[in-house]
């Protein structure tokens, strides 16, 4: 297979170089990206070194890097095309010219505000989503449930928790989770701390060959993981869902991007942050 080193170059934290860059090479099949990012380039001095780096690889991997850059820099930007060896591929050269047209003014060229504080209210719901999500994770309490805007449930390994944690992260959303357990499913009913809450509830299910395979790498060789135990969880689970009504989604062949983004959309949630 094919082997190409990627790497993201910005002068502050490189996630949106990395995550916009990652999304185009989703696009490619039959390589091999091995993904580096090189974010706070803000001084010649250490765009240098990051220079350096880059072209190391060329001359002993024998194979021209993909760079991708945020640089907001004018300077730093043009000190990269300058001496860097690689494809740089830079996002905000591409956009920046046509849109300073089309509004007719010109960027800001100010590093961070991406990912900066910016507006702090904004900030500050994020860490309060935050907060909520571990405070009410895996059914720990369920006091808080009445200002939740969603409460996951599902079987073990269903990927509640991330999910929760993503919405809070990324939307602002108050995500709860609880786990469902072989007492819960048994009764064939909802648990009764969440049966007030019924309205908020959002159920997550899993195909029983990919639980098992996931169990199996926690606890191998457990009754847990067996493959019997994961189809008769699934099969009561979902049955669950049916009988109370509750909206589920099968996360099986799901990023935790994509399980977020549909829960927010079927669930008809208004997010809170949009940065």
């Amino acid at each position: 297979m094919q082997h190409r080193p990627v790497f993201f170059v910005s002068d502050r934290t490189g996630i949106t170089a990395e995550t916009l860059g990652r999304s185009m090479m989703t696009q490619f099949d039959g390589i091999e990206f091995s993904f580096t990012r090189l974010p706070f380039l803000d001084t010649p001095e250490k765009m240098s070194e990051a220079i350096e780096r880059i072209n190391t690889v060329l001359e002993d991997e024998r194979v021209r890097p993909i760079v991708f850059s945020t640089l907001v820099n004018a300077e730093l930007l043009e000190q990269l095309r300058r001496e860097c060896k690689g494809l740089l591929l830079d996002f905000f050269d591409a956009f920046n010219a046509p849109l300073e047209a089309e509004l007719g003014i010109k960027a800001a060229h100010v590093m961070g505000r991406s990912h900066g504080i910016g507006n702090f209210a904004n900030y500050m719901a994020r860490i309060e989503a935050l907060n909520y999500a571990l405070n009410n994770d895996d059914g720990v309490s369920t006091k808080n449930y009445p200002t939740a805007d969603i409460v996951l449930i599902g079987v073990s390994r269903t990927g509640k928790t991330p999910t929760s944690l993503f919405l809070a992260l990324q939307f602002g959303i108050h995500a709860a989770n609880y786990p469902l357990t072989d007492e819960d499913l048994h009764s064939r009913q909802l648990p009764k701390p969440l049966q007030p809450f019924s309205d908020k509830l959002f159920g997550l299910t899993i195909d029983p060959d990919r639980l098992q395979q996931i169990r199996s790498e926690r606890r191998p060789n457990s009754r847990y993981a067996t493959s019997t135990q994961c189809q008769l969880e699934v099969d009561a689970v979902e049955s669950l869902y049916r009988a109370e009504g509750v909206r589920y989604l099968n996360t099986t062949n799901m990023s935790i991007e994509e399980i977020s983004t549909t829960i927010l959309q079927q669930a008809g949630l208004k997010r809170r942050l949009f940065a």
